[in-house]
């Protein structure tokens, strides 16, 4: 007849192997790497959207300083019909020249910030297409990932019930010499299997098993003298 400690141990390994499932479930992993995805996208999504904002005010600063511009020089040419002076003239026309190849880099600037603008734009679109596809990844890992936790929870719930009803039947002192043990060990009760402890998997000598026979016969249970174990043949 199996002793009472040991079905309570396999029921415990049961459970520890069961929340070791549910810690490292694989659905778990694949809803981590869709979530990570979407922080990824998110994040891509934001910086493209600012960069393209960026741009947008990069080009308006652009057109509103080549208007200002304009201005300035349709203001000089007036002026300079009006001008007799040579030195003023010459002046003028300085001024005139110097704002017109302000003019010109403002038109290289607006135009390379249109072009930049064009290809982030494409890249942000490209972005939010990606959206449906990358949100749904996610859903349905998350409810696979819920279902499978479901299942192990389940079983843990029944397992419970089990040890709950173990321990009531293991006597008070054992279970809490038990207890202690497994603080230390997964294992806390194993079966000697031969001459071999199946607990920490080590040979006892023939005088060792002699004395963890004597205790089993007189109390049901013997301690492992390698390990501490609680063992019983």
């Amino acid at each position: 007849m199996t002793h009472p400690i040991l079905e309570l141990q396999a029921a415990d390994t049961m459970a520890d192997q069961l929340q070791h499932r549910r810690d490292h479930l694989p659905e778990r992993e694949q809803l981590q790497a869709a979530k990570n995805a979407l922080v990824r996208w998110n994040e891509a999504r934001m910086v493209t959207r600012k960069q393209v904002e960026e741009l947008g005010a990069a080009i308006e600063q652009a057109e509103a300083d080549a208007a200002e511009i304009d201005r300035n020089l349709e203001r000089l040419n007036k002026q300079m019909k009006t001008v007799i002076a040579p030195r003023e003239a010459e002046a003028l026309q300085h001024e005139i020249l110097t704002l017109k190849e302000r003019r010109s880099e403002l038109d290289d600037v607006e135009l390379g910030a249109l072009e930049e603008q064009s290809r982030r734009e494409d890249e942000l679109q490209a972005l939010l297409d990606q959206e449906g596809v990358l949100t749904e990844t996610y859903i349905a890992a998350d409810k696979e990932a819920g279902s499978a936790e479901t299942d192990i929870d389940g079983e843990l719930a029944r397992i419970k019930v089990r040890l709950e009803s173990l321990r009531a039947a293991v006597d008070k002192k054992v279970l809490r010499r038990y207890d202690r043990l497994r603080e230390q060990h997964l294992i806390a009760a194993a079966t000697l299997a031969g001459s071999r402890c199946e607990g920490c998997h080590l040979d006892l000598s023939a005088a060792e098993v002699d004395i963890v026979k004597d205790s089993v016969a007189k109390g049901g249970l013997a301690d492992c003298p390698q390990c501490g174990r609680l063992l019983a043949v």
